[in-house]
């Protein structure tokens, strides 16, 4: 069966329904107001990069969007000096920059005084643990904004970029507490809402047997970029997510151990294509395959509840992000990658600044937040496998949800 037969016999969505998936914005006069919750601010940040196209609007699919979002109040755990730029942001755009989180949700009151928050708990200087995870104050941030909630009587629609926590035991706490007040809650990664090439993503139920995805970079912080884009394929398998049942963390020469052992050997036919778009995606004289420097690369691998076996692979050349996947039946895998090259940089949060946009005013995301708590566990449990030594059984990563007939995310 050929890629050209997978796309036209159904296991693929037609890329048109993508975009009716979300609602339209808020109409005039209803905009959003939102306060932004960061632990810091400066160019290129996840602030820069979100909080920046909320203000200034976004070009996702190549059509310019300006703000239809408020941007009312915001506050900074960390104010580098000469690197800030929330500051001169506010007296361009005229929002407040407030000394506390609660005082930036209720804008100096006594209750809750806007219509959505933003919250971004990437960057800034924080210390680093035995392992190698930043030790970002997300928990402790994000529950004083919980304690304005549940004060308040009331909560609105949440934004919380990437990973819960590096820890597991504050993760699965921060959400318990954030289902039990009920709002609507937005979570994860831009990968899974960026350019995919080609444009890929299974039907609900297609009967996926393995997978893997290729990443680079620091297993902490893009590892979960890697995590969030293998799972938004698998989570459409037949049966929906169930859950992980145990990790391991292998680095150096494990890597190509694993890899070329009969548990691992199954992975080789996944990655060859993933190599071979690195490969074409980035040629030059200096480049190399990401197997020849397997002394510095990093494997997760995931053992599903139901069977499913994936691996995810870390190298330290930029590759970008990809993922392939085996369905019964089908010997050549599917794949795709997630971004592609272009002039303006970072274009991948254009798709999650619309995406984010909308939610604030529908209350309506484009995935469960479940995926996000399946990711941070997966990615906290390996790093305790790293700890360890030897793979770790996962039992508190018993999570199900069905994922969305239809994910958007960008087509040009």
């Amino acid at each position: 069966m050929t890629r050209r037969d997978w796309l036209t016999s159904g296991l693929a969505a037609p890329a048109a329904l993508k975009n009716a998936s979300l609602p339209p914005c808020a109409s005039a006069g209803k905009r959003p107001r939102i306060a932004a919750i960061v632990t810091v601010y400066h160019h290129y940040s996840h602030a820069d990069v979100l909080i920046g196209r909320l203000l200034a609007g976004y070009s996702a699919n190549g059509i310019w969007t300006p703000s239809h979002t408020d941007v009312v109040s915001l506050y900074a755990d960390q104010v580098p000096a000469n690197a800030d730029m929330s500051r001169d942001l506010a007296a361009r755009n005229g929002f407040r920059i407030y000394p506390s989180i609660r005082e930036a949700l209720t804008l100096g009151g006594k209750s809750l005084a806007v219509n959505g928050v933003v919250f971004i708990g990437e960057h800034g200087d924080y210390p680093t643990n035995d392992v190698g995870q930043i030790l970002y104050p997300r928990y402790e941030l994000f529950s004083q904004v919980l304690d304005v909630f549940e004060d308040s009587g009331r909560a609105v629609p949440t934004f919380f970029d990437k990973h819960f926590s590096y820890s597991w035991e504050k993760a699965d706490t921060l959400y318990r507490r954030a289902k039990k007040l009920g709002f609507p809650f937005m979570a994860g990664s831009s990968i899974p809402l960026t350019i995919r090439t080609p444009v890929l993503e299974p039907v609900l139920e297609t009967p996926v047997t393995e997978a893997v995805a290729l990443g680079y970079g620091a297993p902490d912080a893009y590892g979960f970029h890697t995590l969030e884009g293998l799972q938004c394929m698998v989570e459409r398998r037949k049966g929906g997510e169930t859950g992980i049942g145990s990790v391991q963390f292998l680095a150096g020469d494990a890597v190509q151990a694993w890899r070329k052992s009969p548990q691992g050997s199954w992975s080789t036919p996944l990655f060859e294509p993933l190599f071979e778009q690195a490969r074409h995606a980035r040629a030059s004289a200096s480049w190399s395959l990401p197997e020849e420097h397997s002394d510095q690369s990093v494997l997760f691998v995931l053992n599903y509840r139901d069977g499913l076996k994936a691996a995810a692979l870390l190298v330290t050349q930029d590759v970008g992000f990809s993922t392939a996947f085996r369905v019964a039946g089908n010997e050549t895998p599917l794949w795709t990658t997630y971004a592609t090259p272009v002039e303006r940089p970072l274009p991948n949060w254009d798709g999650m600044a619309y995406c984010v946009e909308r939610f604030l005013a529908t209350g309506i995301g484009p995935n469960p937040v479940e995926r996000t708590l399946l990711t941070t566990g997966a990615l906290s449990f390996c790093f305790e496998s790293k700890r360890s030594g030897k793979a770790v059984d996962t039992p508190a990563l018993d999570i199900h949800y069905r994922a969305p007939a239809h994910n958007w995310f960008q087509t040009a």
